[in-house]
């Protein structure tokens, strides 16, 4: 099949790594021709321009550029197309832009690879991100069959847990367990920086390891797409934020008042509760 890859940094270039691994002949956009020339060299993809109208021979169109731009990327990308041409996103919101990109572009399906790293860019590109990882196709009564089947072949091809869903239930799905954990673990590291002795900041500094590796990780990413994420998953996000505070405000009261047998009925149910988000 031919494919094409709009946005060629960690997701665009780990899809195009694998695809051509599996026979697949890419085509990747970017707007850097240095990208290009690296996308090429890392063997991500067949050919590389900065133009779009090269995308005129492929069968499927994989966006991945930043949110904010998909909407203009796709948009831009119809007088190159092939009307039967499928496109399919991988933003972390999908919402009513599913709906408006459908509108726009018939052979349009939604999807979001639930794979990544704390880096960005060609260079993090990776072999086989997206095994076992969850790949959420988001279609709504409009999006036809036959691109709902096609982008699900792709991901299977791609060795990822297929998963089908309303967009707006994966909006609020995600903002608990990916939007809400990197401003909360950015609130981590903000708390941590505002130590104001010196000397406790540098121990604190010298003694994180493991648990302060793991809880910060996603807070240490990548600063646009986090404001991303809150800006195009607001109403989402804020409910889980929200939801989040009182949380901490019961532990709060909780060590206020030394109330021991409280905070261990606590802890004992979110050792209970962690697992199912963390089934193999």
């Amino acid at each position: 099949m031919k494919i094409g890859i709009v946005g060629l940094g960690l997701i665009g270039g780990s899809i195009g790594l694998d695809l051509r691994a599996l026979g697949h002949e890419v085509w990747g956009v970017s707007q850097r021709a240095s990208t290009c020339d690296r996308a090429i060299a890392r063997g991500a993809v067949d050919h590389a321009s900065q133009d779009l109208g090269s995308l005129h021979p492929v069968e499927v169109v994989f966006v991945c550029t930043p949110i904010g731009l998909i909407e203009l990327t796709i948009g831009r990308l119809g007088s190159h197309l092939d009307p039967a041409t499928i496109i399919t996103d991988v933003a972390s919101v999908k919402g009513d832009l599913v709906a408006r990109l459908t509108q726009q572009w018939p052979n349009f399906v939604g999807g979001h690879p639930m794979a990544g790293t704390a880096e960005n860019g060609i260079e993090a590109a990776l072999s086989e991100l997206f095994v076992n990882n969850p790949y959420v196709l988001t279609p709504i009564e409009t999006t036809r069959p036959r691109a709902i089947e096609t982008v699900a072949q792709l991901a299977k091809e791609l060795r990822a847990k297929l998963l089908y869903c309303d967009p707006h239930h994966h909006d609020r799905a995600v903002a608990l367990i990916s939007h809400l954990p990197v401003m909360v673990s950015a609130s981590l590291i903000t708390t941590c920086l505002g130590e104001q002795n010196p000397d406790i900041l540098q121990l604190a500094q010298n003694l994180a390891s493991s648990g302060f590796r793991d809880t910060s990780r996603v807070g240490g990413g990548n600063p646009e797409l986090g404001v991303m994420m809150a800006q195009h998953n607001r109403a989402a996000l804020l409910a889980s934020l929200y939801a989040y505070r009182g949380e901490i405000d019961r532990l709060i009261e909780q060590v206020e008042t030394q109330d021991w047998p409280g905070l261990q009925s606590v802890l004992e149910t979110t050792a209970a509760g962690r697992s199912p988000f963390l089934k193999p």
